[in-house]
């Protein structure tokens, strides 16, 4: 098979890693790829949002099936485009893809489907939202309805900072994603994600994790795009993912197929758990990053086999073979994100690590240089790291971070204290 990845990040290149171990791959193509990337696959410049650009690509280079990683092409319309043009593709279609797209449109689905979510309202007018942050207090949890890239969420624990953000989302700091602003109850509890595969009637649970969105150790300062992950999540439990299979996840894909817009893809269900019961928080309509990175350690090369069955709809003949093992990966990224940063530093000590099923480390922010791997992002490397229990993956997964050089670089040191304190 001729397979195109669409993506840059360390999701892509963890997904790019584990769909090269299936011996289906003949030929992988990613766009656009990265440094890391381009060490195992054919990277090709290409807009990834611009649907006739890469269907036409997937014709001309006999692409048998597309892997859409981000979510922006998929609120762009690529995977209908794809489909259009008799290209098996992994991605929902943009009408479905308005779960991520649009937390407004999320909740309405989840009144609809009876699914536990928090308590919300939803506001155009930036006097209106301020008068109700005064009247609800604080906490409470500020967000913007559009895509952000991870950042458009407010835990604000008082009301001048929640005040702060509805003034800021309505200046425009996060652009059309900020145009409408749902408010949230603040939901206390733990939180944990959960993946499902879906072929647009049936659904298969692909793994569970927890992540670390907060910049600083002890979940300190700003939100960001993830600074590492583990799996699985001990949080949740077997009784708790059954659980959210049967009044989260199944309801509201019933839901999305009754309004003729049927969900065929990966469903990210970030959750929050109390008392022994999860509710949602939000959904995301792709692989989480740096969730992923775990994820595809653990799956490896089946990963290709129950993505294909999930796009030509027979997950009912798939199951997952899951390894007694664990995962952890530790975002190392450039001083000073999430905020201003600089880029062009060199990363060294890359090229003496191991790379294999227990050590891997995936790319996102870097380009090559006359032979040397350059920072380019914010969030540049997921140091991953895979064993027979947690404690012996976040030492492997550490020891690697140590060998790394990059003086420009910082991460979290506490990558896995909920699971290991317990």
């Amino acid at each position: 098979m001729n397979i195109l990845i669409l993506g840059g990040g360390g999701r892509e290149h963890a997904l790019a890693w584990a769909v090269k171990q299936n011996p289906k791959c003949d030929r992988l193509i990613v766009a656009p790829g990265n440094a890391g990337i381009a060490a195992i696959a054919e990277c090709a410049a290409l807009d990834v949002e611009d649907g006739g650009a890469v269907a036409e690509f997937a014709a001309e280079n006999a692409v048998d099936f597309v892997i859409i990683g981000p979510e922006a092409p998929l609120v762009a319309g690529v995977a209908d485009r794809l489909r259009a043009a008799g290209v098996s593709v992994f991605g929902p279609s943009a009408a479905a893809a308005r779960l991520e797209a649009s937390k407004a449109f999320t909740h309405e689905i989840c009144d609809a489907a009876g699914v536990p979510a928090a308590g919300y309202a939803r506001f155009s007018d930036r006097e209106a939202a301020r008068a109700y942050v005064a009247a609800q207090g604080a906490p409470i949890v500020i967000k913007a309805d559009g895509l952000a890239a991870g950042k458009g969420v407010i835990v604000a624990e008082d009301e001048e900072t929640a005040l702060g953000a509805v003034d800021e989302m309505f200046a425009g700091v996060f652009g059309a994603a900020g145009a409408e602003v749902v408010i949230e109850e603040f939901m206390e509890g733990e939180e944990a994600s959960f993946f499902v595969l879906c072929d647009g009637t049936d659904a298969l649970p692909v793994g569970t994790a927890q992540d670390y969105k907060r910049v600083g150790e002890g979940d300190s300062g700003p939100n960001t795009g993830g600074m590492g992950a583990y799996s699985p999540a001990p949080v949740l439990t077997e009784a708790l993912q059954a659980q959210v299979m049967e009044e989260i996840i199944r309801p509201t894909l019933a839901e999305m197929a009754a309004r003729g817009t049927p969900f065929q893809g990966v469903l990210y269900a970030g959750l929050m758990i109390r008392d022994d019961r999860a509710r949602l928080v939000e959904y995301n309509v792709r692989f989480g990053d740096p969730e992923c990175q775990v994820l595809m350690m653990r799956l490896g090369a089946q990963a290709l086999d129950l993505m294909q069955a999930a796009a030509e709809g027979r997950l009912r003949e798939v199951r997952v073979n899951w390894a007694d093992d664990h995962a952890i990966t530790v975002i190392m990224a450039a001083r000073g994100y999430p905020g201003a940063y600089e880029k062009g530093s060199v990363i060294g000590g890359l090229d003496n690590l191991p790379e294999d099923s227990a050590h891997m480390v995936f790319h996102a922010g870097t380009v090559e240089q006359d032979g040397r791997i350059i920072a380019a992002g914010g969030r540049v490397l997921a140091v991953t790291a895979r064993a027979g229990s947690l404690a012996r993956a976040h030492a492997r997964a550490y020891e690697m971070v140590a060998r790394i050089s990059w003086p420009e670089g910082f991460f979290r040191s506490d990558i896995g204290w909920r699971a290991l304190k317990g």
